[in-house]
């Protein structure tokens, strides 16, 4: 049988105005301790918005 592909890394973006979970991506737990944001654009908003990392 296949192996998942599914890792612990991985993350989640919401927008803050929203609230929205419109990104998904991978961190690096051991060198990366802060929350990450970023300015990525929103769909729901349609403008670009502030997406910080929401919980699991």
């Amino acid at each position: 049988m296949a192996e998942s592909k599914i890792t612990p890394n991985l993350i989640k973006f919401r927008c803050e105005t929203c609230k929205r979970i419109n990104y998904y991506s991978h961190k690096n737990k051991k060198k990366v301790e802060r929350k990450l944001e970023y300015k990525k654009y929103c769909s729901w908003c349609r403008k670009h918005t502030k997406h910080k990392e929401g919980k699991k």
